[in-house]
């Protein structure tokens, strides 16, 4: 009892701080996955953009592939924490570039995002039958048009729950963002724990408040997951029901 006694007291004296932190890693995580979903799928699109016939068109569209290539590689094989260091820190050191923690970190997460996105956009546009693709040249899209109208509309539906599932960790990954003084929940978590030295205490808080926030989105990705599949069952309509609903 004790031991709740004290989380709620800390909870009173500083709510307004946790409520501040959480805000924050909301909206960073938020406009991360957003902004890293837009990178996704225009990479996604010009990934599978088909080899042109023109030479030199085709050689610069490879090398843009090429450097799309390492983009992911490289964003996906380094932790967040140490691209957010670099990023932050690096241009202070040698660009000269005084940048805001608010700033970096939005750049920071979006960046990383897109090159997990990228790799789900890409899976989600393969799922799609190729015949669709053939159907499309043959009415005389382009591929841009292909992929605006016919095969992102199917694939995104394909990848919401990876959309949801880059979001829950974008939640739980703001957290190596105190590293470069953003104000998110941890870095509040750690401000208090420094004023009150209840560790324990103050942490367990912490940790309510990120569990509240994944289970609240999971379950709100569920029921967009359930109205994008639409109903499970159809009846089946007799004749009269096909008059009068023609009527």
């Amino acid at each position: 009892m004790q031991f709740l006694k004290t989380m709620g007291e800390i909870f009173i004296n500083n709510h307004e701080a946790f409520l501040r932190g959480t805000l924050m890693t909301i909206l960073i995580s938020f406009v991360g996955t957003i902004v890293g979903l837009i990178i996704g799928m225009i990479i996604g699109i010009v990934r599978t953009t088909p080899p042109s016939k023109n030479k030199f068109l085709n050689l610069i569209l490879k090398l843009v592939k090429a450097l799309m290539n390492i983009y992911v590689q490289v964003l996906r094989g380094t932790p967040m924490i140490v691209q957010a260091s670099l990023f932050f820190y690096g241009l202070q050191q040698y660009a000269q570039i005084d940048m805001s923690a608010m700033t970096s970190s939005f750049i920071v997460v979006s960046i990383n995002t897109g090159a997990y996105m990228a790799e789900v956009v890409r899976g989600g546009i393969n799922s799609i039958d190729k015949g669709q693709f053939e159907a499309s040249q043959a009415l005389g899209m382009n591929h841009v048009k292909t992929m605006a109208f016919v095969v992102l509309p199917q694939a995104f539906r394909n990848i919401v729950p990876s959309i949801g599932n880059e979001f829950i960790v974008n939640i739980k990954d703001t957290s190596v963002l105190n590293v470069i003084t953003m104000s998110e929940l941890f870095f509040v978590t750690k401000t208090i724990v420094a004023q009150n030295y209840k560790y324990f205490e103050t942490y367990m808080i912490t940790s309510l408040i990120y569990l509240a926030l994944t289970l609240s989105i999971a379950s709100l990705l569920h029921l967009l997951e359930k109205k994008l599949r639409g109903p499970e069952n159809y009846a089946l309509l007799d004749s009269s029901d096909i008059m009068k609903s023609g009527n």
